[in-house]
């Protein structure tokens, strides 16, 4: 699925709310790094709900992971491409992953969000995997879930050796 799709405008977004959430309310516009500008949308939603207990932290981010899968999906069918760059649900997600055992604070909020644009960029195995070999709205989520996972245990191990 490589044709050409339709343009792509906020207008043409608010008019496909699947599409306009996929594209992270619009940051997936960003005409360079949309990926990044993602990610930042994700930074107030994670300090919104950063106090939240594990277990309504965790059922957020699982019903973000499914919904995106779809979300993802329908973006990608109405873009007629397999992973449009301006498609970042998956790394609002990603984000949040990555936090879910991060200490309260700004530091950490920044060293995650480092962490997980290396990992999201790099894309050590298995994350180059995810990449390659799963499709569909599920790869474009999977890949980013694993980068946030391999961001998460950097963090927890941090919060571990500086005992915070």
């Amino acid at each position: 699925m490589t044709t050409s799709g339709p343009e792509v405008n906020f207008k043409s977004l608010i008019k496909r709310p699947a599409c306009f959430l996929a594209y992270g309310f619009g940051a997936g516009l960003a005409p360079k790094a949309p990926g990044t500008f993602g990610t930042l949308v994700a930074l107030p939603i994670y300090w919104l709900i950063q106090d939240w207990s594990l277990t309504a932290y965790l059922a957020l981010v699982l019903t973000m992971s499914i919904a995106g899968i779809w979300l993802c999906q329908r973006a990608a069918d109405w873009l007629k491409q397999d992973d449009p760059s301006g498609i970042v649900w998956d790394e609002i997600v990603g984000y949040l992953v990555a936090m879910t055992f991060a200490p309260s604070g700004w530091q950490w909020m920044l060293l995650g969000f480092i962490l997980f644009r290396f990992f999201d960029i790099l894309k050590p195995w298995p994350v180059s995997l995810a990449d390659k070999k799963v499709h569909g709205g599920l790869g474009v989520m999977l890949d980013d879930i694993i980068a946030g996972v391999y961001t998460l245990l950097l963090i927890f191990i941090a919060t571990n050796a500086f005992s915070v």
